[in-house]
């Protein structure tokens, strides 16, 4: 398939984003298109390793140069996202540098697999520290800069380990999924401001990735990703509450939908007897409803009842 050159150009002139992670892989392709569709970029990096350790300003300062030998604008942030002075500095990194932050891309992560049985609690915490509350560290700050000015665009990066399940990733899927809930509630509350949230589940060849993924890898490229990126960082974006499937080229959406169910009568009492004759109808996925947040599906629930 050719590009298509039929839509008007997605532009970021005028805006200023965040990305978080970005001295390479997936972070470094989104910052520099980002840059190259007219964003001014805060380049955030640790500089650590896969699974969190150490660390190194160069991996953002080079991605710094690359964006400025490109004619883009950026500056370099070294802050860790895994603690709430460390994204308040990243925001202020942005305030600071350019006087405004229109765009987050929570992207910053690291990896520390250990079939559950043998799990242990250090390796869950440093995982949701980077992943969950480390893109909780960085919004918070940025979603008050955005209201202020009644414009934001977030875009977090969950998985396919946390939507469906992936062996010896408890507490990376657990952090990936409570990304989507995380996103939700911005979208959800940001409704009104103009901020919109949404989710990417992106399968890509990268550092952390690559040894997994074996040959397939080189059929996923980061940079295949940050086209979606960029146009959900934009102000052509109109989506929010939502979640994407970017690989290889292809782009699906993902979503959680609420089935037709099955309905005992007014006032009864579902016995376990009544779930087993039942199952097939309470397992249903048509026709389904994607509710646009908690009061949604109370809605659905109330048309059932009365």
């Amino acid at each position: 398939m050719t590009e298509n050159t039929d839509q008007p150009q997605v532009s970021l002139d005028n805006r200023v984003a965040i990305v978080t992670g970005a001295g390479g892989g997936l972070g470094r392709c989104h910052a520099l298109l980002l840059a190259e569709r007219g964003a001014r970029v805060v380049v955030n990096d640790l500089g650590g390793s896969a699974s969190g350790e150490g660390s190194d300003e160069t991996a953002a300062d080079r991605v710094v140069a690359e964006i400025e030998a490109a004619g883009g604008v950026a500056v370099a942030n070294h802050d860790s996202v895994a603690t709430a002075e460390g994204g308040e500095a990243i925001v202020a990194a942005a305030l600071d540098a350019f006087g405004q932050v229109d765009v987050v891309v929570n992207n910053a992560g690291i990896l520390r697999d250990q079939s559950f049985a043998k799990m242990s609690p250090e390796n869950v915490d440093a995982v949701i520290d980077v992943h969950l509350k480390g893109s909780f560290f960085v919004s918070r700050p940025a979603f008050a800069a955005m209201k202020e000015r009644g414009y934001g665009r977030f875009v977090h990066t969950t998985s396919a380990a946390g939507l469906f399940g992936n062996f010896g990733q408890a507490n990376y899927a657990g952090a990936k999924m409570g990304l989507l809930g995380l996103s939700n509630v911005l979208a959800v509350e940001g409704r009104k401001h103009d901020i919109r949230s949404n989710v990417i589940a992106p399968l890509a060849k990268t550092r952390m990735t690559e040894e997994l993924m074996g040959p397939m890898a080189d059929s996923v490229q980061p940079e295949q990703v940050s086209g979606l990126v960029t146009y959900l960082a934009s102000e052509q974006c109109e989506l929010t509450h939502e979640v994407f499937s970017v690989g290889g080229g292809r782009i699906a959406r993902v979503f959680v939908g609420l089935g037709p169910g099955w309905f005992g009568g007014k006032g009864h009492v579902p016995s376990p007897e009544d779930v087993v004759a039942n199952l097939d109808a309470i397992r249903a996925t048509e026709p389904a409803i994607i509710p646009d947040d908690a009061a949604g599906e109370m809605m659905a629930a109330r048309d059932v009842f009365a």
